[in-house]
């Protein structure tokens, strides 16, 4: 696990050192995205997770989220550990924002996943404190688009969503829901 670690490090540095930073590009200020936009979840913190079943329940598990800024705002990396009651798992978000489309790509690593496969990166933006972001994917050999909204944010407190739809967006069904309490 840690030569991954480094492996999907390097891979992480080497996509946002790719990306040009634009120092004249604003800070987020609540109603455009920009490179600090996800500043405020730096740091660590303890998380709730709400997770559908297959059979339509919810698995309700607690976890730990540490997030750290890379290239002053405009990459970072979230770690959670998800305490369940099977066992811990871990997860990786990693991000880098792009000035030139004032888009974020973010892509997630599951530890439960063979071989640390990446899923394809969501894009979007904070727009009026409100983050939305989509990407295109096969889920249980489906087509599916995929949806997460950050919403609720303070300094003390982050509210996290994802969606599927399988009819190219025009219904959505939430299946994850992360409800963040700052710890440090």
């Amino acid at each position: 696990m840690h030569a991954f670690r480094i492996a999907l490090a390097a891979f992480f540095v080497a996509a946002v050192a790719a990306m040009p930073v634009d120092a004249a590009t604003p800070a987020a200020t609540g109603e455009t995205s920009g490179p600090h936009d996800f500043d405020f979840e730096i740091g660590t913190w303890r998380v709730h997770h709400r997770i559908k079943r297959a059979d339509g329940t919810w698995l309700e598990i607690d976890g730990v989220c540490t997030d750290r800024s890379l290239m002053q705002g405009a990459g970072n990396v979230e770690e959670h550990r998800f305490d369940k009651p099977d066992g811990v798992t871990y997860g990786v978000a990693m991000r880098a924002y792009d000035p030139k489309t004032a888009l974020w790509a973010g892509w997630w690593i599951d530890s439960r996943a063979p071989h640390g496969a990446l899923d394809p990166p969501v894009k979007g933006r904070f727009e009026h404190g409100v983050g939305t972001f989509y990407s295109d994917g096969v889920v249980d050999g489906k087509p599916t688009r995929t949806r997460f909204i950050w919403s609720r944010i303070t300094r003390e407190s982050a509210h996290w969503e994802q969606a599927y739809s399988s009819d190219d967006g025009r219904t959505w069904d939430t299946n994850w829901i992360m409800e963040f309490r700052r710890e440090s």
